[in-house]
């Protein structure tokens, strides 16, 4: 109970000091700092000097800021207006018209990254400029955009399914094909809503454009070929094995380059202009982690998630109430922790509790991902909302409250494997 009022006292002190307009990384830094002075014996500099410089430098990072430059590429190129303009005709009768792109650009741009970050990023640079110019709802371009970006998190290679599978090892190939069919499921599940609302909502959405015969929607087709062969190149250099997602990474930001040129609208300018927006993009991000990272810690050393984990577990509950009660844990966890360390800190007390009640490990990988997924888009710090405060510089609780619907759409996806979990399992079970 003293560890539940713990964590209450740290959620009270994060809120005050976002609510008072602090900066998100130095808010993450001083929660951290409060927990380990206060309530542990552990040297803080210490503790703040080597977190912050290990999560800084890890490889596996190395991929976001060249995925984030590949964004600016083509932000600043017309490459993203080719985008549009070529899916345009083929949307433009579709309910929701162009807010489907968000969707579609995510789920597809996830298969390449692995990142939820750089998803939203990426995407955001893309398509919020030329959704904003169509005269789009901007409450919709923001909640599609911080929905969508999860995705990021599901569709392999996913970062937060290897970690997982390194915790309980597990066959990592199987986690990323169980991730497929609910990763669909998502899509469907994100494009409907889309559709209801804008079916309701007929005046917050711009109006059809005129019916455009099929051999000028075939024409303007011909503008996606630039962004495809970004995609493709991408997509096949990381799944036949060519180039890890860093070096693939880099392919895509010389695809990028080498396409604008060949399209005339790379210049010195647009180059240095795209640098620069990619390094702040980056360097936001980083000190974010850095502060995510040390808060990590300081939790790990008060010892609030073992704590919290055991507590579940002492509640002798049925597999159904023991899920709900994991999501909630879950769910309150991610408010304050990053999904990564949600996982690494809770796994070795949690899985002899799902062992116990008969779960499929492999599911309940799955499970944890969509709950983390549901978590980066929690208030107060979702990681996917920092992420798009940054692109559109509003305050981060309107940033939330647009998202507030996708949240919901990622609780009933819990619900959805829970109740059937061949979702998750029926694909991996192909490979026995």
């Amino acid at each position: 109970m003293d560890q539940l009022i713990l964590s209450g006292v740290l959620v009270i002190a994060l809120l005050s000091l976002l609510a008072s307009g602090v900066w998100v990384a130095f808010s993450l830094l001083a929660v951290g700092y409060l927990a380990i002075e206060l309530f542990t014996s552990v040297p803080v500099g210490q503790a703040l000097a080597t977190n912050a410089w290990s999560a800084s430098t890890k490889w596996s990072l190395a991929a976001l800021p060249m995925f984030i430059w590949m964004g600016e590429i083509l932000f600043r190129s017309r490459l993203s207006e080719d985008l549009f303009g070529g899916l345009s005709p083929w949307m433009a009768r579709l309910p929701g018209r162009l807010m489907h792109v968000n969707i579609l650009g995510c789920s597809i741009f996830a298969a390449v990254s692995g990142s939820s970050a750089a998803t939203a990023a990426t995407i955001g640079k893309m398509s919020l400029p030329e959704l904003k110019k169509r005269g789009y709802d901007e409450q919709m371009m923001i909640g599609t955009l911080a929905g969508s970006g999860t995705l990021g998190l599901l569709i392999p290679p996913s970062i937060i399914l290897i970690v997982y599978g390194v915790a309980i090892e597990e066959s990592i190939s199987r986690l990323f094909i169980a991730g497929i069919l609910p990763g669909i499921m998502l899509v469907s599940l994100f494009m409907g809503y889309v559709m209801l609302w804008s079916a309701l909502n007929p005046s917050r959405t711009p109006p059809a454009e005129p019916r455009i015969p099929l051999r000028e929607r075939l024409k303007a087709s011909r503008r996606l070929i630039p962004v495809l062969m970004i995609i493709v190149g991408v997509i096949a250099s990381i799944y036949f094995g060519v180039a890890s997602p860093t070096d693939a990474a880099s392919l895509g930001v010389l695809f990028s380059l080498l396409l604008s040129w060949f399209s005339g609208s790379l210049t010195w300018k647009t180059f240095l202009d795209g640098l620069l927006g990619a390094t702040r993009t980056s360097c936001m991000i980083a000190f974010i982690l850095a502060g995510a990272a040390f808060l990590s810690v300081a939790m790990g050393f008060t010892g609030i998630p073992r704590e919290l984990a055991s507590w579940i577990a002492s509640l002798n509950l049925s597999p159904y109430a023991l899920i709900a009660a994991l999501t909630v844990f879950f769910v309150v966890l991610g408010c304050f922790l990053d999904g990564i360390s949600i996982v690494v800190l809770t796994t070795a007390v949690i899985l002899p509790m799902i062992d116990a009640a008969g779960l499929d490990r492999i599911w309940f990988g799955i499970y944890v991902v969509l709950v983390v997924e549901m978590s980066q888009i929690t208030p107060p710090v979702g990681f996917n909302l920092f992420v798009l405060q940054g692109l559109t510089g509003r305050n981060i609780f309107k940033v939330a409250l647009a998202a507030l619907p996708f949240f919901l759409i990622l609780m009933l996806s819990v619900v959805l494997v829970v109740v059937f979990p061949e979702i998750a399992t029926w694909l991996p079970q192909q490979m026995n």
